[in-house]
């Protein structure tokens, strides 16, 4: 199981750690309100992708499969979820002068997730290529692979959150941090819209 493990680490690499809804959701809170003040967004999302994970883990896959339209709402739902997100941002003023600015929250994390049609296909996709008969159960394997996935994603999201942090340090004047409030809006925006199309 070890070497299914390593290859799975491998396997989430490049979708992890590159740019995507989650990771640009927590590179621009991290760069707007510093990497402290997300933590309960992270902590929301994460534990949020440890269930959904090991729900499709067990089946619940079947569900969007026998509903397809479901998939569908989702997509358009997290599309907007995001857009308006991007929306407050690109609203928003200096990094550190406007007073209704808020960090995300515990239930913005959750709903990011929840609302992320791709996270479910990339986690089916996941299951399809790792979930074999090995000397654990079914049970097992499937707790196993919903842990180091959610683990994996934990420390990229984490990573990029520090990534925006780090380059909101140089943007500290009013003007700077407006323009760094626009460019991280514009780049949710993209998401949003490659989210809808994709």
């Amino acid at each position: 199981m070890h070497q299914t493990t390593l290859a799975l680490i491998v396997f989430l690499f490049p979708l992890a750690y590159s740019p995507g809804p989650g990771n640009m959701f927590f590179a621009a809170n991290g760069a707007r309100f510093g990497f402290r003040a997300t933590i309960p967004a992270n902590a929301g999302y994460h534990i949020a992708t440890w269930f959904v994970t090991a729900a499709i883990g067990f089946g619940f896959l079947a569900a969007i499969e026998r509903f397809p339209q479901l998939f569908s709402i989702l997509k358009i739902a997290g599309s907007l979820y995001v857009l308006w997100i991007a929306w407050k941002m690109l609203k928003a003023g200096t990094l550190q002068g406007s007073e209704d600015a808020k960090p995300a929250t515990f239930v913005d994390g959750t709903i990011l997730l929840l609302l992320n049609p791709k996270a479910y296909v990339i986690i089916a996709l996941m299951f399809t290529q790792f979930l074999r008969p090995t000397g654990m159960s079914n049970f097992a394997s499937v707790i196993l692979i919903t842990t180091v996935f959610t683990l994996n994603n934990l420390i990229a999201f984490l990573i990029w959150t520090l990534v925006g942090d780090r380059i909101a340090s140089f943007f500290r004047s009013p003007e700077s941090s407006r323009k760094l409030n626009l460019l991280f809006g514009t780049v949710l925006a993209a998401v949003a819209i490659w989210m809808l199309v994709s």
